[in-house]
């Protein structure tokens, strides 16, 4: 708990470049970065492994479906509670607390023997994951200042694709040489690792003796946040039902329900629709997947950067996060026809997820960018976790949807036709999001709790 006072004073100082007077957040990004990119590698496993468990198993697609809802009924469910947990222990313990947790579940699934205890398995990662998110964007909303805080969101967030990447490159030929069981201790051990560099290297901006005072001063300089000249901001409460009550609010949570599906189809189906329709074995299909995951890291970066370009040139802060937002979710449209040039090459449903995979990032960059955007920094991390508890709910119903039907498609040998709905779904998901979210929110308004 952070209950000592804080060791800086904000003081008007000339700011100049935040560039210039000191890179210490950016250290803090890193840290972010690499969190995030172990969560991906972890959640991510199972889908580089599954045919040696279907194998051993004997799954349908019907029974992997169920063990996905598994990590994305926990995630969604915990993601309720968790954003408020980390606002009340702070950034430091609460991120610390749900890696140590998540890398122990990860490591776990190397005991399991049966189908249900997949399930279990799956449950308790999902459940512990949920952390990551709401603990990210908090640390960025407390080491940023508005204007970079898309850019650096966007630099984080492009973890999950360094961690997708990474997965198909590694998971499959460690399970190939030592056995299924030891992709998972591997990629989970490495969490505990992070946790080291994480105590050693954070803490809040006024208690850092790394942080430079100028620095200091730069990353609270947005005139419209009351700055905290008490590090213990994060533990003063907030209910559920006051932040329920904006509409902002509903406005974030139904954008992330529409679209957070369409990243964990990717994430856990784009390795079965490859081996599905062109016949690829675990190893063969790690380039294809890297290709996949290189493109959308692209995105991640791009979708902060054009925003806050937008701002450098005089943009209102909310119309270039609206303006940027709008144009990520026409950039998902063309993924409705990976399925029909799927049949000329591979490499176009490649390029065209990838387009999608970027598209998205760049919208997540900017989604949760919004959060702290619009709401104190005392309740980022509780909106992150309603937001992505409704995302969780969006994803279960495009994991059970995905799993009925591509089984029912599959009876009927035209397998293709359910990769193609769930195309479809992913082009137009991003747009319709867009459009609720500027009916909900058509101006921006800065919630006072």
């Amino acid at each position: 708990m952070q209950l000592t006072s804080p060791k800086k004073k904000f003081q008007s100082l000339p700011l100049g470049d935040g560039g210039a007077i000191g890179k210490y957040r950016w250290t803090i990004c890193a840290l972010v970065f690499f969190a995030t990119t172990i969560n991906y590698l972890d959640r991510q496993t199972i889908s580089l492994v599954k045919a040696d468990l279907d194998a051993e198993f004997g799954w349908s697609k019907t029974d992997y479906a169920n063990i996905t809802v598994a990590f994305q009924l926990t995630y969604a469910l915990a993601m309720f509670g968790v954003g408020r947990l980390i606002d009340r222990l702070g950034t430091k313990i609460g991120y610390a607390l749900s890696l140590f947790l998540w890398s122990l579940a990860a490591i776990g699934h190397a005991l399991v023997k049966s189908t249900t205890g997949f399930l279990v398995a799956r449950g308790f990662l999902g459940m512990t994951e949920s952390g990551n998110f709401p603990s990210a964007i908090k640390a960025i909303a407390e080491w940023f200042p508005k204007k970079e805080r898309a850019l650096a969101t966007g630099i984080f967030n492009s973890g999950t694709n360094i961690g997708a990447i990474i997965a198909p490159l590694t998971v499959p030929f460690i399970a190939r040489e030592y056995g299924w069981q030891w992709a998972f201790i591997i990629t989970g051990a490495i969490g505990l690792i992070w946790l080291l560099f994480w105590f050693w290297l954070y803490e809040v901006p006024a208690k850092q003796k790394r942080l430079k005072q100028q620095e200091f001063n730069y990353i609270h300089s947005d005139t419209d946040e009351v700055i905290s000249l008490v590090a213990t901001e994060s533990t003063q409460k907030v209910s559920w039902v006051r932040v329920l009550q904006f509409k902002q609010t509903w406005a974030l949570a139904i954008g992330k329900f529409l679209t957070d599906g369409v990243w964990w189809f990717y994430l856990f189906w784009l390795p079965d629709f490859l081996h599905e329709q062109y016949r690829l074995a675990q190893t063969e299909m790690a380039i294809p997947i890297a290709v996949v995951y290189v493109i959308s890291s692209a995105g991640s970066i791009f979708g902060g950067w054009l925003p806050m370009n937008f701002i450098k040139r005089g943009w209102p802060i909310f119309k270039a996060r609206k303006t940027s937002m709008l144009i990520y979710a026409l950039c998902a449209i063309p993924v409705f026809t990976a399925q029909l040039l799927g049949t000329y090459s591979i490499w176009f449903p490649v390029f065209i997820v990838g387009f999608g995979a970027a598209a998205h990032q760049a919208w997540s960059a900017n989604i949760y960018t919004t959060v702290s955007d619009m709401f104190p920094k005392k309740t980022v991390a509780s909106i992150t976790g309603i937001a992505g508890m409704a995302g969780g709910f969006g994803g279960i119903i495009v994991s059970k949807s995905a799993g009925y039907l591509f089984d029912y498609y599959k009876s009927l040998h035209s397998i293709e036709k359910g990769y193609f709905i769930l195309f479809t779904f992913c082009s137009i998901a991003y747009i319709t999001a867009w459009l609720i979210m500027h009916l909900l929110v058509p101006k921006m308004k800065k919630i006072e709790i």
